[in-house]
């Protein structure tokens, strides 16, 4: 119920101070309907509203739908302070009384309205003689309430004053609203730029061109999902007789996984430039290990598969750090064997490391590839599979690499459908000649 003061207010109403007020009123909805960011918006609203009623003080309490309370935004007055952040129940006191009933309320004196909460004047030291509550309503859906406290000049709050506060409440309904899909929008293209950029890391570390040898054959390839992850390859011919594959799976997504992927990129550089000469796998993972450990936090890491090919012995030293079993197909015995062998994740505590070396004949395989694969998801929620992945290779092993690789990644895409690619499906094989 809206109590109605006679107070200034008659048959014959001061058309000047109408105008003047409607024009003051379209200054104020102009300047609250400008695209700014909303703890902006909210101080213009609370400062125009107190403006506008010619008011002590005024104060905004949006609303929470997901724990059904106000909670004071934004406040105007000596003591905004105390008021802050503090939280009301819907249906309590005069604003939670406003927010229930989705109506505005005048009250010419607030200490004779039971509803009228004392506590929040103890708690300032403000005297609050009258008020002007009104709910903003969006769609019939509640966004807050707006209120005005003690008319200047020991006045009363009267129609014209409740019919503009109302005319108010509806704007800055609208220009809440606004804020917000306008702070969505700038999320969004926040995103959008920093997936971008950790594209642009992750293309960049690459390999251009894989390096072209005598006895095998190497194909691999990195598809980045739409969130692009953590995925990382190289192959790094170290000198004429050694050449390094790896593949890492770097936790996180977007720009800070793909600064994890930089790390690891420059520490192999830096390494090589070292040790190119007297080079030892199991040092360099310890040695990779410690340093992400010192140099990332502890929610960082990654799981990584090395492996290190001895040309003039034909043979390959595996290295598996907490990733996905790098495959080897033994062509003369058409047996799939998982390399396992190693140790922990990168990143988490020190640890040392085992290896397992891996005799190649002629046209045997060697295939690396991370969880993108097995994990890809099709719109049942079912996952392509290790199983599946396996018997593909047993399959086909006969092919080129490259075939073989365009194979599995055509299986895979196929499988998935419609799903969107959830996570980077990266793949390498290596082919004995």
């Amino acid at each position: 119920m809206t109590n109605v003061s006679t107070d200034e207010y008659n048959d014959h109403p001061n058309y000047s101070d109408l105008i003047e007020r409607l024009l003051f009123f379209n200054k104020v909805s102009q300047n609250i309907l400008e695209k700014k960011p909303l703890p902006d918006l909210l101080n213009e609203i609370i400062s125009s509203s107190k403006s506008l009623l010619n008011a002590e003080a005024s104060s905004l309490l949006l609303y929470n739908n997901s724990e059904k309370h106000l909670y004071f935004h934004t406040v105007s007055g000596e003591k905004r302070k105390a008021l802050t952040h503090k939280k009301i129940k819907i249906g309590e006191g005069i604003a939670g009384w406003v927010a229930h009933h989705k109506k505005e309320i005048n009250i010419d004196d607030c200490y004779s309205d039971p509803r009228f909460n004392k506590d929040f004047d103890i708690a300032t030291g403000f005297k609050t003689r009258n008020m002007l509550c009104a709910p903003m309503i969006r769609k019939n859906e509640l966004v807050g309430v707006i209120q005005v406290i003690n008319k200047k000049d020991n006045r009363l709050f009267n129609q014209q004053d409740i019919d503009l506060f109302n005319l108010l409440a509806s704007e800055c309904a609208l220009a809440i609203e606004n804020a917000r899909l306008t702070e969505v929008e700038i999320k969004t293209e926040q995103l959008n730029y920093e997936l971008k950029i950790a594209h642009q890391i992750q293309q960049k570390l690459l390999p251009s061109d894989l390096p072209s040898f005598d006895n095998i054959d190497i194909s691999a390839k990195l598809i980045p999902a739409k969130e692009v992850g953590g995925d990382y390859y190289n192959v790094i011919k170290i000198n004429d007789n050694q050449t390094l594959f790896f593949i890492a799976d770097v936790s996180g997504k977007s720009v800070s996984a793909a600064l994890i992927v930089s790390t690891i990129y420059s520490f192999i550089q830096t390494y090589l430039i070292i040790s190119k000469e007297k080079f030892d796998l199991k040092d360099f993972v310890q040695s990779l290990n410690r340093f992400l450990i010192t140099s990332t936090t502890q929610d960082k890491f990654a799981t990584a598969w090395f492996g290190l090919l001895i040309h003039p012995e034909k043979k390959i030293i595996s290295i598996n750090a907490g990733h996905n079993p790098t495959y080897f197909f033994d062509n003369s015995s058409s047996e799939l064997i998982e390399l396992n062998k190693g140790g922990l994740l990168l990143g988490s505590i020190d640890f040392p490391y085992d290896s397992e070396t891996i005799n190649l004949k002629s046209d045997d395989l060697i295939i690396f590839y991370t969880d993108g694969i097995p994990e890809a998801m099709n719109k049942s929620n079912i996952e392509y599979g290790e199983d599946r992945f396996k018997k593909l290779i047993v399959k086909y092993a006969g092919l080129p690499p490259d075939k073989l690789l365009n194979k599995i990644i055509s299986s895979v895409s196929k499988f998935r459908g419609s799903a969107e690619q959830s996570d980077d499906v990266t793949l390498g094989v290596i082919k004995t000649n």
